[in-house]
């Protein structure tokens, strides 16, 4: 199956890729890699996610918000690529959750993000990652997600 029908069996759509919150490219593309701007859980132009995670934002809404933004992180790579069926591996995943003191399970919010990934590109999409607490984000989001993909040439 291709990685847009595993995300329509998981009854998800590739979104367009977000516009940059500020002065950076939202992906690149180097040789056989794509790097990916950090991406934040933003659906139709609104974060999905907002707040320190565990107060402000619920596990739930910091779980969706990690899904959403490794979804944008996708759509960042289809831009530059022409497609996710270019994707041979996803290589690197980085979370960055918006955390509270005492806060410490980034890494469940961050198995939303791998398990997404996991999801639409099978073994290709395991990959090594960082899962990190932070004390803000841009916008105040809750989570952060940035990806490194090997893409076919």
């Amino acid at each position: 199956m291709t990685p847009e029908e595993n995300l329509a069996n998981l009854g998800l759509t590739l979104p367009p890729a977000p516009p940059p919150v500020g002065a950076y490219l939202p992906a690149l593309k180097v040789g056989e890699l794509v790097f990916t701007s950090g991406q934040l859980p933003m659906r139709e132009g609104r974060l999905v996610a907002v707040g320190k995670v565990s107060d402000a934002a619920s596990m739930d809404q910091a779980l969706e918000g990690a899904r959403v933004a490794a979804l944008n992180a996708l759509a960042q790579v289809a831009a530059v690529t022409g497609g996710l069926d270019r994707v041979v591996r996803i290589v690197r995943v980085g979370v960055f959750v918006n955390s509270r003191p005492g806060f410490t399970d980034q890494a469940k919010v961050a198995n939303a993000a791998s398990e997404l990934l996991v999801g639409v590109f099978g073994d290709a999409g395991r990959h090594v990652r960082t899962a990190v607490g932070v004390n803000e984000l841009p916008l105040n989001a809750a989570v952060e997600v940035e990806l490194i993909a090997q893409i076919r040439s």
